[in-house]
């Protein structure tokens, strides 16, 4: 029987060094593999090329990376509600390459899917485009863009099996469906680890081909954002 179960977020992250290319799923404080994240904070890596599609606030997600200068570089659509995220840019001490949210999903699928580049439309026109191939496609232009290269993929379900099975739940089935299997290891965390064969293969949203390793997450604080509610009247 196929377990790909890891004990812990320790073994899990084993082979992480400095200078790595890492994917981390999530969309703002939605869906990030916070364990992971906490884990990385801990081993000190230096140097990481991290893609995800923002940074987390000040003090949460990647921010903690980003306080502790552990990024060289960040490929993201958008800087968000990160104070220092922005501060580094501005100040060159981070690299940062903004692109098109569209294309930065579209880049994590084609390297899941093994293609290596694809055409789209979008940011043609812009400094998106700087220095990449185009084409014309039926009377419209199309950028050239590369399948992401990447060394781990940190991903966060709502429940999987030992086998690597994954339900998302929500609106955490944002980046991190597409950046499973778009590294040479993919590394799951689940609030709820099952036994194989638990899970009703209908509901199953990534399977266990595209994971290397799973382990049973904990202290999840799910941090909202920004919390609006209405005033009373």
């Amino acid at each position: 029987m196929i377990n790909k179960e890891v004990s812990n977020v320790q073994k899990a992250l084993f082979g992480i060094t400095d200078h790595m290319t890492l994917m981390l799923g999530g969309f703002g404080l939605s869906g990030i593999p916070e364990n992971a994240i906490s884990e990385l904070v801990r081993l000190g890596v230096k140097n990481l090329t991290c893609i995800s599609n923002n940074a987390g606030v000040d003090d949460f997600g990647l921010g903690l990376l980003l306080q502790k200068k552990q990024i060289k570089k960040m490929i993201s659509s958008y800087v968000g509600e990160n104070d220092e995220f922005e501060r580094q840019m501005l100040s060159g001490e981070l690299e940062v390459e903004l692109i098109p949210q569209g294309t930065l999903a579209e880049r994590c699928k084609a390297a899941q899917g093994g293609f290596p580049a694809f055409y789209t439309p979008a940011g043609y026109g812009t400094e998106v485009a700087e220095g990449k191939e185009t084409r014309e496609f039926e009377g419209k232009m199309y950028v050239l863009e590369h399948a992401f290269k990447s060394d781990f993929s940190f991903v966060k379900a709502w429940k999987g099996d030992v086998a690597g099975n994954l339900i998302f739940k929500g609106t955490s089935r944002n980046f991190n469906p597409c950046m499973c299997g778009a590294s040479k290891i993919t590394v799951a965390e689940v609030e709820e680890l099952v036994p194989a064969g638990t899970l009703d293969p209908n509901q199953i949203h990534i399977p266990g081909i595209f994971v290397q390793r799973i382990f049973q997450g904990t202290h999840y604080e799910k941090r909202i954002e920004q919390r609006t509610v209405r005033q009373k009247v």
